[in-house]
């Protein structure tokens, strides 16, 4: 995969100056070792509970203007850059916030961004509030999660798993449950739950179906997919 280098952006400039100050100065080492056990050390934490970051990041943000995709795409492969956990989570708000603003063309730096230090705690927000909504924006995007489903790459394939959790009745219900089946015997924890998740949160909007679907494949669906799937619709 070729990989994007962060564009040139004022923005961007003005953010992550801000934001490397103001971070750094909340920090907590005790509260950070306990966030990166917690995550399983996959990255070094600076310590900042999600309601202070947030409050931090208002004061980051303060008097900004309204970034464009460029802009987006600058912070967000420049905040990956940086060691600290807390930054991509920045990013990631960001991303959430002006999803609007993202053409098609990000889902390239979307991939970077999920195979990049990749773990539950970005590559789950990634998945349902920016990559589901360019594939929302853009149906012709389906094509590149019919590609994704198949990648050899566990979290590029949850992406896909995930990236209808927010459709509720605008869910393509063949090809979640087409990807639900191809993926159904993989042997990581990761994409059994995700296969499981998917469905409940489709369970919301059609229970009849998932308890369908899951009674007619229960031989190929882990177990831990099957509880997940019918946790609030019963057998």
């Amino acid at each position: 995969m070729s990989v994007t280098p962060p564009p040139p952006s004022a923005w961007a400039d003005t953010v992550l100056d801000r934001l490397t100050t103001v971070y750094p100065a909340a920090a907590d080492p005790e509260r950070a070792a306990r966030m990166r056990a917690y995550m399983k050390d996959v990255a070094p934490f600076l310590g900042l509970p999600s309601p202070e970051r947030r409050e931090l990041s208002r004061t980051v943000l303060q008097g900004t203007p309204r970034p464009d995709e460029t802009a987006l795409t600058a912070l967000a492969l420049r905040c990956w850059a940086l060691p600290e956990r807390e930054y991509a989570y920045f990013a990631v708000d960001c991303l959430r916030r002006h999803g609007r603003l993202l053409s098609s063309g990000f889902l390239p730096v979307a991939r970077q961004l999920i195979t990049t230090v990749p773990w539950w705690d970005t590559v789950d927000h990634l998945a349902a509030h920016v990559v589901g909504g360019l594939v929302a924006a853009d149906p012709k995007l389906t094509a590149a999660m019919d590609t994704w489903i198949e990648d050899d790459d566990l979290w590029v394939a949850r992406t896909a798993l995930l990236h209808q959790l927010r459709f509720k009745e605008a869910t393509d219900t063949e090809r979640l449950f087409t990807y639900c089946l191809r993926q159904a015997g993989h042997p990581d924890f990761f994409i059994r739950k995700a296969i499981g998740w998917a469905l409940r949160e489709y369970a919301k909007t059609d229970p009849d179906a998932v308890r369908a679907f899951v009674a007619a494949h229960r031989d190929r669906l882990a177990p831990l997919s099957v509880r997940e799937a019918l946790k609030n619709v019963g057998p």
